[in-house]
């Protein structure tokens, strides 16, 4: 289900400005559908070689076959991707479902749920009083830094460009914990086994969502349908036990 980056991916300026995103009319007209991820989050959205790989990357791929539609991938900066609609219409890239994020973008319904940990050296800070007075990693943008800010108490804070950036500065000693998504995290254990990192308990609960532009209803209602096809008929349940073991929905 993985498609080649020079083939499907458009690469384009994420702007800020405000554009106006196709209607599903327009989407079912042209018979594809623009699909954009972050491609720095593995085991969700990440680069295998040349192409665009992971769980979300193949659940998109199945969304847009049951709407009967073709995938253009296009590649954006997670802290970007929820602020323009001009050159997507769908964003999947692990964005929590917050109340901040609600007032730019509208959800779908959640498409998996996860919550955050904190990924440590040895002997690192697993929970959140221990994070006091240490130099912590997070991936710009992420609910994960906003976490670290509102820590109640003086620390350090060091901004990654990405997810996979963050956990590769705590495998490497530079930080001396994250705090990320789980199963990024138990990703990175098998992935940096040599490093012998520390996992800590569920910090909080997030539920993972896809973004439409405000107010195309349309398009995320078929998206929904679609959604909730996959979580009936079988088809999601036997692609996240081929990620992770076991069945994330929410």
């Amino acid at each position: 289900m993985k498609r080649s980056l020079t083939a499907l991916a458009l690469i384009v300026p994420l702007l800020c400005q405000a554009a106006q995103a196709r209607s599903y009319a327009d989407i079912r007209s042209s018979g594809t559908l623009r699909l954009a991820t972050s491609v720095d989050f593995e085991p969700f959205n990440y680069l295998k070689g040349n192409t665009f790989a992971g769980f979300e990357v193949d659940l998109g791929e199945m969304i847009a076959k049951q709407l009967r539609l073709k995938v253009v991938w296009v590649k954006g900066d997670f802290d970007s991707l929820l602020k323009n609609f001009k050159d997507y219409d769908l964003v999947i890239a692990s964005h929590a479902i917050t109340s901040t994020r609600a007032k730019l973008v509208d959800f779908t319904q959640p498409h998996y749920c996860t919550g955050g940990v904190s990924l440590a050296q040895p002997g690192g800070p697993l929970t959140s009083k221990a994070m006091a007075g240490q130099l912590l990693g997070a991936e710009s943008g992420s609910t994960y830094m906003g976490f670290i800010q509102k820590l109640p108490f003086e620390k350090q804070l060091k901004v990654y460009g990405s997810s996979q950036a963050a956990i590769q500065a705590v495998a490497t000693g530079q930080v001396s914990a994250t705090v990320t998504d789980k199963f990024a995290a138990l990703k990175a254990l098998r992935t940096y086994n040599k490093a012998n990192l520390q996992m800590g308990d569920l910090l909080w609960r997030e539920s993972i969502g896809m973004a439409v532009q405000k107010g195309n209803s349309e398009l995320r209602q078929a998206v929904n349908g679609a959604l909730a096809t996959l979580l009936k008929n079988g088809e999601y349940d036997a692609l996240s036990k081929s990620y992770f073991g076991q069945d994330v929905r929410c």
